[in-house]
């Protein structure tokens, strides 16, 4: 385990002098050692990152949210610095029950709050579907899961030898550098407003060993050649928990019009629709993310849209 001081951003609004003492942890899940990263105290709030992420994509926000919360964000197995997946908890699998046996290692009590971004969003849904009781309140960010359409390059990554052909492209030299600058330019709405450190933490992370291989199952379990796989729509109007559905409205990824038709299926749901933003509000508007989920998570109303 490491421990540093993660002096807060100034996008966040800090106090004078105020720093986050963020602990990146490993702890052993299933048979696959896991990372994630622990800060604050108090109820617990859960972020689950998306596709070719980690549990660092939430550092941005974490410094505001462990004023009132103990912040876990976990990394899947595959990515950031967790092991590769073990038995059925490879990156194509469902990894609802996997995030619910690390919860129980870590001593996270229910009832909690559970945030998931993209990929991360649509694990998030299936545990709120299969043990409600266990969730307080879900925020659904940019979520896979909740429409057909996809963004058609995601889509043909996912087919057989193209996928793998990426890999090896990205392998070569200058390979990796072209893929996260094409990353990047994807997941922005204003590709000047990425941070310096998520550019470099992205370039690190895509030479990590197996990253890339991770990636590319987690995306062919959720998409294909015509979209989205795992579509979760129908499944909302019983969903009884508290949900606050967050969408950046130039999402070149995920169209924000499922956002729209997601809440119409939720019978507790809000949305929050940031303007002038990409497929990473976290990333790319941290202090108004911050401040709608600090928002939500202080009064979770089950009757506004």
């Amino acid at each position: 385990m490491n421990s540093f001081a993660y002096p807060t951003s100034a996008r966040s609004q800090p106090q004078a002098g105020e720093q986050t003492v963020l602990h990146d942890r490993r702890i052993t899940v299933d048979g696959v050692e896991t990372q994630y990263l622990e800060a604050g105290a108090g109820p617990v709030l859960v972020l689950l990152h998306g596709h070719e992420q980690s549990a660092a994509s939430w550092r941005w926000v974490i410094p505001a949210l462990t004023r009132t919360r103990r912040v876990l964000a976990l990394s899947l197995p595959g990515h950031g610095e967790s092991g590769p997946g073990a038995d059925g908890h490879a990156p194509g699998a469902d990894l609802a029950p996997f995030v619910a046996a690390f919860l129980s290692a870590v001593g996270a009590e229910a009832p909690l709050d559970l945030v998931g971004h993209s990929a991360g969003g649509a694990i998030a849904l299936r545990l709120a579907l299969a043990d409600p009781a266990r969730i307080r309140t879900l925020t659904l960010v940019d979520s896979a899961g909740l429409g057909r359409e996809v963004h058609p390059l995601l889509a043909l990554d996912t087919l057989p030898v193209i996928g793998e052909l990426a890999v090896m492209i990205s392998r070569m030299p200058g390979g990796d550098l072209a893929r996260t600058t094409m990353s990047a330019a994807m997941l922005f709405a204003q590709p000047w407003r990425i941070p310096a450190e998520f550019f470099t933490e992205q370039h690190a992370l895509a030479r990590r060993p197996g990253q890339l291989e991770a990636s590319t199952a987690m995306a062919r379990a959720l998409f294909g050649p015509h979209g989205q796989r795992q579509i979760l729509l129908d499944r909302l109007p019983a969903l009884t928990t508290p949900t606050l559905v967050v969408w950046g409205d130039r999402d070149y990824l995920l169209p924000v019009g499922q956002a729209h038709a997601a809440v119409k299926h939720l019978p507790h749901g809000r949305l929050s629709v940031f303007p002038d933003c990409g497929h990473l509000p976290h990333v790319e508007q941290p202090d108004r993310f911050a401040a709608v989920l600090g928002a939500w998570l202080t009064a979770p109303s089950k009757d506004q849209r």
